[in-house]
């Protein structure tokens, strides 16, 4: 993992090798603000806990594992250079590299994803999950994305659209099915899937319960958010039928895409 990842560093760009990683970018412990997203930031480095959390507990239906069981399954010993940007505390595989600005345990590279430290066209897969909806600038990040892809490589990316505040640490936009299709107009064959029409209604339900409950109080917004989720969380399993409805577009509270360069 180490040698590959060298191959594809730009020669001008310097870093420190800390804990395994290459680290590009300090890490700043007070960039974790949020009292809920210490929570989520705490239950991270549990991997298979938290995995199971997000996919029974949270309001969206799950569609990314699939995406990804089937990407992991294409490209299984191809000797492709993948990058999971954005990984957070996922490791989805040994090959993979892992790109994160804050160093969990499974990062390899830590750095700051509008300014990749990777040589032009020198990967083959990105991997990009709920994360450009935490940048203030998206369009460098895919702009970035675009750079680093060698032609033909491709791009799995989550977006958000129907969904409440969710800080990791910071939280600035969300994404519609024409906008995604304006943002990254230079890939090609984008096939854009709606995801979770139950799930955007039920994630902004769940808060606006919470809000209406806790009197202002926010730690007991928190508590009775945890407790929606919990009791409400069987009602997203209806997206198994409804997420392939043809205007559920409208209502996604995600999109999952693919294209390339």
């Amino acid at each position: 993992m180490k040698e590959n990842i060298k191959k594809i560093l730009k020669p001008e760009s310097p870093y420190e090798y800390k804990d395994k990683k290459f680290v590009f970018t300090p890490f700043e412990e007070e960039i974790v603000s949020d009292s809920l997203d210490k929570i989520k930031t705490f239950f991270k480095n549990f991997q298979a806990f938290y995995d199971f959390l997000i996919y029974i507990i949270s309001p969206q239906y799950p569609s990314r594992y699939f995406f990804l069981k089937r990407l992991l399954s294409k490209t299984k010993n191809k000797n492709e250079v993948i990058l999971n940007l954005g990984s957070g505390y996922t490791d989805l595989r040994d090959d993979i590299i892992n790109v994160d600005l804050i160093p969990y345990k499974p990062v390899d590279v830590v750095c700051d994803i509008t300014q990749l430290p990777f040589k032009d066209n020198s990967v083959d897969q990105i991997i990009n999950i709920a994360v450009l909806e935490h940048v203030p600038n998206p369009q460098a990040v895919i702009s970035e994305i675009y750079r680093v892809l060698k032609p033909g490589g491709k791009l799995l990316c989550e977006i958000p659209f129907m969904q409440g505040f969710h800080a990791s640490p910071y939280d600035f936009q969300r994404f519609t099915y024409e906008g995604i299709k304006v943002q990254f107009k230079d890939f090609k064959n984008i096939k854009i899937h709606a995801n979770s029409p139950t799930g955007g209604m039920l994630w902004l339900l769940q808060e606006w319960v919470a809000m209406l409950l806790s009197f202002g109080i926010k730690p007991l917004h928190n508590l009775i958010l945890i407790v929606l989720m919990c009791l409400t969380f069987p009602i997203k399993f209806l997206d198994v039928i409804l997420q392939k409805h043809p205007l559920s577009k409208n209502i996604a509270s995600a999109f999952i895409f693919e294209c390339e360069k």
